[in-house]
């Protein structure tokens, strides 16, 4: 058509100038500019010799193109062309074909230079679009024709430039689009230029100079991908131009982008450079080598013609897994990785054991697999990386070690990856995390040995690179700590150690945090050469670990370091100052030695009154290593007894002990040096304790405290002298004072454990310590403005008057004997509450140092706070010691003159006032306080009482987030609210305390629906509390019946957790599981916070309960009656119910509790409720409420047999409305034998038992009379086992019913669901008497019908539970059947049969599948914007003759399916109704962006008849896809070429008006009834038939 326009435009006139001069005027619209572009194009290709001609061309090119390009067309419109972008670029696009025929017609001067070398200079001036989008269509329009010497410079220059623009590399004003034409219409045009100009393409992307980086490779593979076949050597061509073959840095951006590209495109562009690299590499058969970087190692991509199949079967395996990867989808990919064992057989030579291929292709798989969104992916390829080397040997790469550091350990940051598998018990470990262990030690293993020390430091280095969550670093640790023992780390690893354990702290989750430490540790132990770290680096290192958390004495942990340093005491690296005395100096005892007299000896620049208090760091690193040593001796010499330890324990004290006793009689002993002596001593008491539950006091600790005490004298009375003195005037005294009070209530709690006397040293101090203290408050300014000294030591009495207080509290003994109360009670009775403490004046000049401190101690505000909260403390101290009663009982108070005492709503508005002014982690005594004072309001000042509540709950929240202070606080909260005075009283008035304890009740259940543990709290404290008052004789249960919601809502509570809060339970579980292995479980005692201990807490306390008590009976009826109701609350609920969802969750709680609660059920009460446990039968539940509901009645029915009249009743419903629900009560017939035990005439119940279970053996549903059968076999047992005679006439209907069920013929489902339910647990081996046990209950029962893990609850978490005791009777008794040996799949297994087990995996041979990605489609060419028709030609895409018209066709998901399925087979084009529908969603949903790919055509219905014409004078035969009377059948017919296929509508077909005009109708030859096929499907079948005929005529066979 293009040809014909020219042809016609010559005739009408021979001068081209005034046909240029006709189309450069006007408007300069795409059609006009097409047209100039035909016109040159034509004159060009005839090779017209008109003199005149070159003159005109480049008149048009400068005057008229080169501006349209630019946007500004002389004498034209200044807009290219209103319209969408696409307009100004196909206008673009034919003005720089025209401008290159311009370039090729004009002779004299060199066009084609002039205009690049001025789009070149546009190009560098301004890059901002639409100006560079010209430059770059000028300089593609142009470049073909510069002369390769000539314009050697020039060609040079405009590659260099346009590589620039496509790499995105020239500054920021580059645009996308700019950018995405260079690549897609400079560049090839420069290759096209061959020779100079390609060579300066590739050399300017192949210079070392030119920047590289993961965020350039999608933009340097575009350019690679556009130019590949001219940077690709082809077989025969005469210019050798360059190799990409040949370049590292060509590989290493073709695996960037293979592994570590984010889009789908620029993936599939490395796919297609690597497929076409292996193509020509097969085509050409030379040999080629690309070394990798240094020339070491095996090279990065390879060729030789001797190995030409080995190396096509690996490339093609390679490439099929990384199209597989494209997938994303785990059921694809999963059998294509056999095939990457096999790549690592191919890529490893079996003569010498080296790598053949570079092992940087298989890590970019795994890197693939890493960086999918599909975290299932990311999961089998971490853990097919782990597995690597438990089936190959593979030899040692660098890029290997480099992959672990980098990808490999950012994969397995994630936590996800460390779930448990499906199936996995709870607490049998993380399948990842236990092959990550097996892994490192293999790996490591295998590491030559100058390599090791290097990858576990940047291992460990990497592991400090972020912050980790806990279950990762967790198993990092852990498999570091398996790792073999080697001498790998020195000091830099142990810094590297150091710095791991701080980001350990970071995580929450307490005990992996202890238990990361450990293993920590552990690795340290194995891995540290100790010949190049010293005692001192070691030592720093077990300071980083918290002792209360990981590193505790009586450990296994602990022991495992005292023998690897007695083991290497004597190799350990020494100081550079101590190097020449001998090898006796590196001896721990003499690090010991020294270390503390070090420590004691006071230094210079810590002298001063004013001096800080040390951090105690020191004082932790300190006593931790003389502890060590001296465990350490204690195994040397295990048989010298007790006095060596005692010899080598007090040299190590002596210089502490000297400077203890000189603390009474040296004054001016520096302050500096007696706070690090109290420290030390501080810090031994604390660490010398042996951890763990029950851990005794060994010699050791005997022997220290023993020591200590013997310099208490003189530290008490230090104590003494400095609170009493005025000798603490700072702010930094402060934490002084906090130093001494914590030394004074540890010399107590010694003086206790060595036996209290009457003129101990520490009992001396108390009294004068508590007279000074009341001394020093009631002193008064006289109304001058306070001084800083002055303020301190008020701040100091007050906090230990409130330590002395606690102290008598916790020991009687100080009372009795060394205390008249009397001075102290009216003391503190008097104090004003809440006095806050006013800000030293300014002037006073100890004052300034308060100014200068400010900023690096506590503000005045928080010593305020202290000051409030110590008040608080005493306060509380004295409410427990006045004993306040209710106002009944006045005249029994110990001092009604007390004025705290004696106006308790005063003080309880103080308390209020106290909250509001507190900080939130200081309100613990107030509650303390509050817990006296609310029980003598409650009935008079009701709703001060209720105001207490919300103010007391609002500081408790706000606290939620704060660990540390949160558990405290709100156990303290707890003891208040729900005190049983409290409780009791406002249960008595039913008023708005009332309610208001309910509501925050549910609003603690509620959070510890968020946070784990808190209704555990709530819980505990109210089972024990109910249960000291139901000890007692007259004890009534009334605030548990009151408040039986808590006990209802305990039964019943449980969260579904989300994925990450499981995966920490599951990590929890599995670091409990280890016991004492792992020294986090003996240091840490169990918090027992989880969900199942509520529940616990609530059977346990139900338990203990005593059905004979009339109270204690009603309280559970009551109970039972609210489960039941509950029961069908749930039934009735819209919520989802399948298996272990919150709703079956619930229920299987209810039946719990109720079968727990049974034997104290007696037959009254069991009238009330018969109906609904009958009525539960018939609901629909899961397996495991069944088994409960028909246990409940079989129980009932053996202990109250007047119950079976109902039980038959039950039987009795028509089977529409029983359905399968009957079920249930033919599996509680077939345990008869049970239920007719207490009955003394058992033939009637017999004979009624065989009517049912005939009857319903008659049911036409399968699994009624697979149960009935069951039943049936199981009655007719007992009968024959009784001799029934009057059963006699039944007998040949039974056995030949039984018979026939066993001798069912055939595999089929009959006969295996037959075995199946006769194997089931429940009618084989469950016994409901014997197996009556809290552990079939909660344990057993559970896990053998499909309850999720979580809920099973074993008879020792029952017993480890102890807040509340454990009962007695057959409950807390083991199974006495076989039941709890059986495993959940043993019933079941059966049904598969021998043979039906899974193949051990798919082999390497293996057929997979594979989504068709054909490689000469792969060449996506940036530019959308190109005519489809050349897109489809630069993809390499075969295009038939085929048109498709669906027209007719309206809706747009058939629309969209044609549009894929004509995109997939080639046709040439689709003919659509409307354009438009390719916007609709369901379109692109179904075509999946074909319409990208095909070109559309837009033909409305009433437009087709000419459009058919029109094709039919073109040559192409029309095909109408219609049954009509001479209709062609498909199989027969045979299509041309040129064909055009018309679909008619969905509805009415083709219409009768378009017949006519078809060539040809073909019909579908049909087998089946239906009339017709959807129209998407019968197009489909005939686009197929079309393509498969002409590839069969392409190959030369018969069609």
């Amino acid at each position: 058509m293009e040809g014909v326009l020219a042809e016609v435009l010559l005739e009408q006139s021979r001068d081209p100038r005034a046909l240029f001069g006709t189309l450069c005027r006007g408007e300069a619209s795409a059609e006009r500019v097409e047209t100039l572009r035909f016109l040159l194009q034509r004159l060009e290709d005839a090779g017209t010799d008109l003199s005149a001609l070159p003159e005109a061309a480049r008149e048009v090119a400068t005057g008229y193109l080169v501006p349209l390009l630019r946007g500004r067309p002389g004498g034209a419109d200044p807009d290219p062309g209103p319209g969408p972008p696409s307009q100004r670029r196909r206008v673009l696009r034919a003005a720089g074909a025209a401008l290159r025929s311009c370039a090729r017609l004009a002779r004299g001067p060199p066009l084609a230079a002039s205009l690049a070398e001025e789009a070149l200079r546009d190009l560098r001036a301004g890059r901002c679009a639409p100006g560079a989008e010209a430059a770059v269509e000028v300089l593609a329009a142009v470049g073909p024709c510069l002369r390769p010497r000539e314009d050697g410079p020039l060609l040079e220059r405009v590659a260099q430039a346009a590589v620039a623009l496509a790499l995105g590399a020239d500054g920021p004003g580059s645009t996308v689009d700019a950018a995405t034409l260079a690549a897609a219409r400079l560049l090839p045009a420069l290759g096209q230029c061959g020779g100079a100009a390609l060579r300066a393409v590739w050399g300017a992307l192949a210079e070392p100079s030119v920047p590289w980086g993961p965020d350039r490779v999608g933009p340097e593979l575009q350019v690679l991908s556009t130019l590949a076949e001219k940077l690709l050597p082809q077989p025969g061509a005469c210019d050798v131009g360059p190799d990409a073959r040949r370049c590292g840095r060509f590989w290493r951006t073709v695996q960037t982008g293979l592994g570590r590209a984010e889009d789908a495109l620029t993936r599939k562009r490395a796919r297609y450079l690597l497929q076409r690299a292996v193509e020509v590499s097969a085509e050409l058969g030379a040999d080629c080598t690309c070394d990798a970087n240094g020339g070491t190692g095996p090279s990065l991509f390879w060729w030789s013609e001797k190995k030409k199949d080995e190396l096509l079967k690996f490339w093609e395996n390679y490439i099929l897994i990384m199209e597989t990867l494209e997938g994303n989808q785990i059921h694809v990919i999963k059998p294509v990785l056999p095939k990457l064992n096999n790549l690592f057989e191919y890529a490893v030579s079996e003569e010498n054991g080296c790598w053949l291929f570079h092992p940087s292709w298989h890590m970019c798989v795994y890197k693939r697999m890493f960086e999918s969104e599909n975290k299932i992916l990311t999961k089998e390829g971490v853990l097919h990386f782990l597995e690597l080397y438990e089936s190959e040997c593979l030899p040692f790469s660098p890029d290997f070690s480099e992959f672990i550091i980098g990808p490999l350990m950012d994969a397995l940051s994630e936590s996800s990856l460390y779930g448990r598998s499906p199936g996995q018990l709870v607490g049998s470990g993380s399948p990842l995390g236990l092959k990550l262990q097996k892994f490192l030690v293999t790996y490591v293993s295998l590491l030559p040995e100058e390599i090791k020390s290097g990858f576990l430091l940047r291992f460990l280095q990497k592991m400090t690179s972020r912050h980790w969550c806990a279950v990762p670093v967790l198993f990092l640790s852990r498999a570091l700590a398996s790792v073999s023992p080697c001498k790998a780390l020195g000091v830099e690893g142990l810094l590297a150690l150091r710095d791991v354990l701080r980001c350990t702290m970071v995580t929450h989750q307490v005990l992996l945090r202890g238990a990361a430490q450990c293993y920590l540790l552990q690795a340290a132990l194995h891995l540290v050469d100790v010949e190049q770290v010293s005692l001192g680096d070691v030592s720093a290192l077990l300071v980083s670990l918290r002792q209360e958390e990981s590193l505790g004495r009586g450990t296994v942990l602990w022991a495992e370091l005292c023998d690897w340093l007695r083991e290497n005491e004597r190799y350990f690296r020494q100081p550079s100052a101590s190097g020449s005395q001998g090898l006796q100096e590196a001896s721990l005892t003499t690090y010991v030695k020294n270390l503390i007299q070090e420590y004691v000896r006071s230094p210079a620049w810590e002298a001063g009154e004013g001096s800080l208090v040390p951090d105690g760091l020191e004082a932790r690193l300190t006593a931790t290593m003389v502890l060590l040593a001296v465990d350490v001796e204690a195994k040397k010499a295990q048989n010298s007894g007790k006095q060596r330890t005692r010899n080598v324990l007090r040299l190590f004290l002596d210089p502490l002990l000297g400077a203890l006793v000189k603390f009474s009689t040296n004054a001016y002993m520096p302050v500096p040096k007696t706070d690090r002596c109290l420290q030390l001593l501080l810090t031994l008491l604390h660490t010398c304790m042996l951890r763990g539950s029950g851990a005794q006091e060994d010699e050791v600790s005997i022997l220290l405290q023993s020591l200590l005490m013997s310099a208490s004298e003189s530290v008490s009375e230090f104590i003494l002298r400095r609170l009493t003195m005025d000798e603490l005037r700072t702010v930094s005294d402060l934490d002084r004072c906090h130093l001494y009070l914590m030394v004074l209530t540890e010399l107590i709690h010694l003086q206790l454990k060595l036996g209290w006397k009457a003129g101990a040293p520490i009992c001396r101090v108390i009294s004068p310590l508590k007279n000074a203290c009341i001394r020093h408050l009631q002193e008064t300014d006289n109304g001058q403005e306070p001084m800083l000294a002055r303020q301190i030591q008020r701040v100091t009495s007050m906090a230990t008057l409130a330590r002395v207080c606690e102290a008598i509290d916790l020991q009687p003994a100080l009372q009795q004997e060394s205390l008249d109360m009397g001075p102290l009670e009216r003391f503190l009775s008097t104090l004003p509450l809440n006095q806050t403490l006013q800000k030293p004046c300014a002037e006073d000049p100890e004052s300034s140092s308060f100014f200068e401190e400010s900023s690096s101690c506590q503000g005045w505000g928080k010593i305020v706070a202290q000051y409030v909260h110590d008040q608080w403390v005493c306060l509380s101290f004295l409410l427990r010691r006045c004993h306040p009663f209710e106002p009944a009982a006045e005249e029994d108070k110990l001092e009604p003159s007390l004025p705290s005492v004696r106006t308790p709503a005063q003080t309880l508005c103080a308390a209020l006032d106290a909250l509001s002014i507190l900080p939130s982690d200081r309100v613990s005594p107030v509650f303390c306080c509050m817990k006296a004072l609310v029980p003598q309001l409650l009935t008079s000042s009701e709703s001060l009482c209720v105001e207490s509540f919300d103010v007391a709950w609002r500081v408790l929240t706000s606290l939620s987030n704060t660990q540390l202070t949160f558990w405290p606080n709100l156990r303290a909260f707890v003891q208040f609210v729900f005190d049983d005075t409290i409780l009791a009283t406002a249960a008595k008035t039913k008023g708005q305390a009332y309610f208001r304890i309910k509501e925050i009740m549910y609003k603690i259940i509620e959070m510890s629906a968020v946070k784990t543990g808190v209704f555990n709290t709530l819980m505990s404290h109210c089972c024990r509390s109910w249960l000291a008052s139901a000890r007692d004789p007259q004890g009534s249960l009334s605030s548990a019946r009151h408040y039986s919601e808590l006990i209802l809502e305990a039964c019943t509570f449980g969260t579904v957790f989300r994925r990450d809060q499981r995966l920490i339970q599951d990590v929890q579980a599995f670091i409990e599981s280890l016991g004492h292995d792992c020294a986090a479980n003996v240091v840490m005692e169990s918090s027992k916070r989880e969900d199942c201990y509520v529940r616990i807490c609530a059977i346990k306390f139900l338990c203990l309960l005593d059905g004979s008590n009339t109270a204690h009976k009603s309280f559970m009826e009551d109970l039972a009656i609210k489960l039941l109701d509950k029961d069908e609350q749930v039934n009735q609920s819209r919520a989802r119910y399948y298996q272990n969802s919150l709703q079956h969750r619930v229920k299987n709680r209810i039946w719990q509790v109720l079968l727990t609660l049974f034997p104290r059920f007696d037959q009254n009460f069991l009238n009330e409720i018969i109906d609904k446990i009958f009525q539960a039968g018939f609901a629909n539940n899961q397996a495991s409420i069944k088994y409960f509901i028909e246990w409940i009645i079989i129980l009932i029915l053996h202990k109250f047999p007047q119950f079976l009249p109902k039980f038959w009743d039950c039987f009795s419903y028509g089977e529409e409305k029983l359905k399968t629900s009957i079920c249930t009560f033919l599996s509680v017939l077939s345990h008869l034998d049970i239920i007719i035990q207490n009955i003394p005439e058992k033939r009637q119940v017999l004979k009624q038992a065989l009517l049912v279970a005939l009857q319903w053996g008659l049911s036409h549903n399968f699994s009624i009379r697979l149960y009935a059968l069951v039943a049936l076999k199981k009655v007719w047992a007992v009968c024959k086992a009784l001799y029934m005679e009057e059963c006699d006439a039944w007998t040949a209907l039974i056995e030949c019913s039984l018979s026939q069920a066993e001798s069912v013929h055939g595999t089929g489902n009959a006969k295996k669901n037959w075995q199946r339910i006769q194997d089931h647990f429940f009618f084989a081996t469950f016994h409901p008497l014997e197996d009556y046990c809290l552990e079939t209950i909660f344990y057993t029962l559970p896990r053998l019908s499909g309850v999720v893990e979580e809920e099973w609850i074993t008879l020792g978490r029952f017993s480890s539970f102890t807040d509340v005791p454990s009962g007695s009777g057959p409950l807390w008794c083991f199974s006495r059947t076989l039941l709890c040996e059986l495993n959940p799949g043993d019933w079941s297994q059966q049904d598969a049969g021998t043979g039906s087990g899974e193949a051990d995996g798919p082999s390497e041979q293996a057929d997979v599948q594979k989504k068709i990605i054909p490689w000469g489609h792969d060449l996506l060419d940036a530019d959308l914007e190109l005519a489809l028709q050349d897109r489809a030609a630069k993809l390499g895409k075969s295009i038939s003759r085929l048109i498709v018209v669906a027209s007719l066709i309206d809706k747009p998901t058939n629309l969209g399916g044609l549009c894929r399925t004509c995109e997939v087979f080639g046709a040439s084009v689709l003919v659509v109704s409307n354009l438009h529908c390719v916007r609709d969603k369901q379109f692109q949903h179904l075509s999946v962006s074909a319409e990208q790919w095909l070109p559309l055509v837009e033909v409305k219905p009433h437009q087709l008849p000419g459009y058919l014409q029109q094709k039919r004078a073109a040559g192409y035969t029309v095909i109408g896809v219609e049954q009509t009377a001479h209709s062609s059948d498909l199989v027969q017919f045979c299509f041309p070429e040129k064909s055009l296929l018309l679909l008619g509508n969905e509805r009415e077909g083709i219409p009768a008006n378009l017949l006519p005009q078809l060539d040809v109708c073909v019909e579908i030859p049909q087998q089946g009834v239906i009339r017709s096929l959807n129209v998407h499907v019968s197009g489909a079948l005939l686009i197929w038939e079309y393509t498969r005929q002409q590839l069969l005529r392409r190959a030369g066979a018969p069609s």
